[in-house]
């Protein structure tokens, strides 16, 4: 509902066509069917597990985690299906995110490309995150930001479960817009899934 006021307020106020399609774009993208496709480029503290773990990677890879480093960063390409069932266009210039797992905030941020989807089309979102494992182990349970992370890495044994919370932007000549409101999208994965 707030979506429609918003999207009704500004285009009263400007009656410009260029507003209206930016709106409508982004109206669309609010509308759009979001689904986990992947991760990828995925690497911690600096050791590429893209290909998947080995067997001699393991033991590194939890001697990492098990140790007293005072930074651990995980980089990873998070890749959205985006369906749009419209009729028209969805798209934005940037978004605004905030990626939580488990119910713990784990990062937060932009994505400063732009990005649209044609009526009837599916494409696929790639948003490039990292966060740092020792320094959500310093605010959260260890175990259960392990629990996290051994899933990433393919060797978790309890599911976690993802929410993406998007809020698109748009520009109408010099002007920038932002969403009231953030798109949310959910899934689990890991826990041999």
């Amino acid at each position: 509902m707030k979506r429609i006021i918003l999207l009704v307020t500004l285009m009263a106020l400007s009656g410009c066509d260029a507003l209206f399609n930016s709106l409508s774009g982004v109206y669309n993208l609010a509308n759009c069917e979001y689904k986990y496709n992947s991760l990828t480029n995925l690497s911690v503290s600096g050791m590429n597990l893209s290909q998947g773990l080995t067997a001699l990677m393991i033991p590194k890879v939890l001697t990492i985690l098990e140790g007293k480093a005072t930074s651990i960063p995980m980089n990873f390409t998070l890749n959205l299906d985006v369906k749009n069932p419209n009729t028209g266009t969805a798209a934005f210039q940037a978004l605004n995110y905030i990626i939580s797992i488990d119910d713990m905030k784990v990062t937060t941020g932009n994505f400063n490309k732009a990005f649209s989807v044609g009526a009837g089309e599916q494409q696929v979102l790639p948003m490039d995150l990292g966060f740092d494992i020792a320094e959500l182990i310093k605010t959260n349970s260890k175990d259960a930001v392990l629990n996290i992370v051994k899933n990433f890495i393919g060797i978790g044994d309890k599911a976690s479960t993802v929410t993406v919370q998007l809020k698109p932007s748009f520009k109408v000549g010099e002007q920038t817009f932002t969403s009231p409101v953030y798109i949310p999208v959910s899934f689990s994965f890991g826990g041999g899934k």
